[in-house]
């Protein structure tokens, strides 16, 4: 049963405020920790050949465009914060806060799967480029594109960042997703709630001309007996 009473989209404003800047936030700190990965380290590592420099691409530039969709998540639910009316307007948070919430799990599991790979191989696909086995010789080197001597710790290390983010944009997006659903059921608990106000307001029908005509003379009957 709809219980109107419960479910104030008053209430919902300050949450969904809430909500969209933090998913603002997570989604351009993922947006430069995968921008600041691809454009240091993957962009010179990238090879069709190699399976594994791939599988950090495709991650990587994954993670980028989820970061996209999480922001425009945000976005959305700082306006509906606003404007509660349009039902559109719901729908779209909906939409983007189901497509932000799966994406980012995936995007969880292809960044475990890098990070995973590279303590295996000790990122060997990293430094694949580098002719020097040498790390500590290696930045003198012109054959290799970047400055390998803390390459391995700081992709990880944004990695893991990046892994976190995920995380917590999958937990915040769920959050979002719930909202939309509950002023989405609000919505069709108040056209219930008039319904049943509107059927109760409606008088109750008048006697028919034969019935008035038998009562009258029920009523003369009865006084010609008295």
């Amino acid at each position: 049963m709809c219980q109107v009473g419960h479910l104030d989209p008053g209430s919902h404003q300050k949450v969904l405020m809430k909500t969209g800047l933090i998913l603002l936030i997570f989604g351009h700190l993922n947006f430069i920790t995968g921008a600041l990965v691809h454009g240091t380290v993957l962009r010179f590592v990238v090879t069709r050949q190699d399976a594994m420099s791939l599988q950090y691409v495709i991650s990587n530039t994954a993670s980028v465009i989820t970061a996209l969709l999480t922001i425009s998540c945000g976005v959305t639910a700082l306006m509906l914060s606003r404007y509660l009316g349009p039902a559109a307007l719901k729908w779209l948070l909906l939409t983007l806060s189901t497509c932000s919430s799966l994406c980012c799990l995936s995007c969880l599991l292809g960044l475990a799967v890098a990070i995973g790979l590279t303590l295996g191989n000790q990122g060997q696909a990293l430094l694949a480029l580098c002719a020097d086995t040498n790390i500590a010789l290696a930045p003198v080197s012109r054959e290799c594109p970047f400055d390998p001597t803390r390459i391995y710790s700081s992709t990880l290390s944004l990695w893991a960042i990046s892994l976190l983010l995920e995380l917590m944009e999958i937990i915040f997006s769920i959050r979002c997703l719930l909202l939309p659903l509950d002023l989405l059921r609000l919505l069709a608990c108040r056209r219930e709630h008039r319904r049943k106000v509107s059927l109760q307001a409606v008088p109750a029908e008048s006697p028919s001309p034969g019935q008035c005509l038998g009562l009258l003379r029920l009523d003369s009957v009865e006084s010609a007996q008295l």
